[in-house]
Formats: structure tokens, sequence, C-alpha cells
């Protein structure tokens, strides 16, 4: 299953609330506080953004963070790779070319490239900016799937064809 990490999704939390009032200097206890996160996630939160520049830190008695850049400008795949301590890939072939042993042999690592490519193009179009827009019910949460969907024979293919 595709999933993206809980220090991702604080990671995002934390910037799409910063952005929210981007003249704001935050603290990581302010963060954790009011995102009801623990302050030593928060603040590694915090660091790893640092070093990639997608916030900017500040000491003192008025210290703290802000963005390092407007939202816009904040893509999801750069906090991805901010925060993950691999390259981003959705297989082992892909992240890291030479790890797998039946890479050579493998007739369909090409595929995955071209879906990872497809994936990573994806969370470069969607910035920070955009996940604080709330949809119009457009993914609901509330959603579970119908008896169809569970029901359905694992083994069946999908006519959906990737395009580049």
């Amino acid at each position: 299953m595709l999933r993206i990490s809980k220090i991702i999704d604080y990671g995002t939390l934390v910037l799409t609330h910063m952005a929210g009032d981007p003249d704001r200097v935050f603290s990581a206890s302010d963060l954790a506080a009011i995102l009801g996160l623990g302050q030593p996630t928060v603040s590694k939160v915090l660091k790893l953004l640092g070093q990639h520049e997608l916030v900017i830190s500040s000491r003192g008695a008025r210290g703290g963070y802000v963005l390092g850049r407007p939202a816009k400008q904040i893509s999801v795949a750069q906090i991805i790779d901010a925060l993950e301590d691999q390259p981003f890939g959705l297989t082992e072939c892909v992240a890291t070319p030479g790890a797998c042993s039946v890479e050579s042999d493998c007739h369909i690592r090409s595929n995955w490239q071209r879906i990872n490519d497809i994936v990573r193009r994806t969370l470069e179009e969607v910035s920070v900016a955009d996940m604080i827009r709330v949809p119009v019910n457009e993914f609901p949460l509330t959603h579970k799937p119908g008896p169809e969907l569970k029901n359905r024979n694992k083994a069946s293919t999908s006519n959906v064809e990737l395009t580049e």
C-alpha cells in the first residue's frame, strides 16, 4: 500500500498551518500545542525543513520559524525530500538503483519508473498553498467503499492506461 509517512504528514500540517498566517513567527511549542503534536516531533520536523530552507529560524526572545518562501513555491515533493531518509521511489529499484538483486533481469522496472515519474510530477505540482484550500467535497473523508468494491475479484485487471 502506498502511504505517506507520519513525519511527512506532520511536516505538511506544520507548513500549511504556517501558510495560513505567513507573517507570523511560530515557535515549535506553539505549533505543537495548536496542532496537537508532540513538541519533540515538531522540533525535529522544523529542523529538517530548515535544513532544506523550507522554513527559516531565528533565535532570541521573539525567535521562531517562518516559511522560507511563499507557500505556492513549496511543493509536496520538496516536503517529502526534506523529511524522508531515502530518495523518493515507489519501489526499491527506482529509489536506489542497484539495490535489488534481480534488477538486471527485471522486466517491469521501466514500468515502475514510469509510474514513479507520474507520481513525482504530481507531487511537484501540488503546493502548500494548494493544500490549505478546502476542496468542495471532492474527496469526502467519510466515504466508505460500497459492497461492489469490497467484493470485487482481486484478480481482475484495470483498463486504465498510464501516459506520460
